[in-house]
């Protein structure tokens, strides 16, 4: 096997481990019934994955085992609404916390605060477009207390499981 696509292979196994996590993080959530003054509210422990790629500068693939996990586990445990709400949810929060690790050089839990509070708002506003009503409004400080409070959570797990990841890291 040449090292290329020895390399490729160890990629995809990467890859494929991630997003089998994340699956089985989403699944997990999906039995949890909680509700804290809002539906849908979960700690978004799969989004632990997206974090830790992110943090290692690797947004490609936290990119791809984001999409894969969302659409998977929408057909698996969820309905076509809920891929919708969480694609929407995840680009702004990909986004926002990207440019908080990367731009602004905020700690990672810091900007996994910001990425949960940005990932509840976009729902929100999914939310609103899809319902045609301004009555989701009065979930916003519930949502954004949630989103920054399953931030710090997965921040903080994140920061924790960095360095038992490190020998994945470079095998990959």
């Amino acid at each position: 096997m040449t090292g290329t696509s020895h390399k490729s292979t160890q990629e995809i196994a990467f890859l494929g481990l991630f997003v089998s996590l994340s699956m089985i993080l989403s699944y997990l959530e999906s039995l949890i019934p909680v509700y804290l003054g809002a539906p849908g509210i979960k700690p978004g422990l799969a989004n632990l994955f997206v974090l830790l790629l992110l943090m290692k500068k690797r947004v490609r693939e936290a990119v791809i085992v984001n999409l894969l996990r969302i659409i998977l586990s929408g057909f698996l445990f969820g309905n076509l609404f809920s891929i919708v709400y969480s694609i929407a949810g995840a680009a702004l929060s990909m986004t926002v916390m990207y440019g908080m690790i990367f731009g602004v050089r905020l700690h990672p839990v810091m900007a996994s605060v910001a990425g949960g509070i940005a990932h509840n708002l976009a729902q929100l506003a999914v939310a609103l477009l899809i319902l045609d009503t301004n009555a989701m409004l009065y979930y916003l400080p519930v949502l954004v207390l949630a989103g920054g409070i399953s931030g710090v959570f997965n921040g903080v797990l994140a920061e924790f499981l960095k360095p038992y990841l490190r020998g994945v890291w470079e095998h990959s």
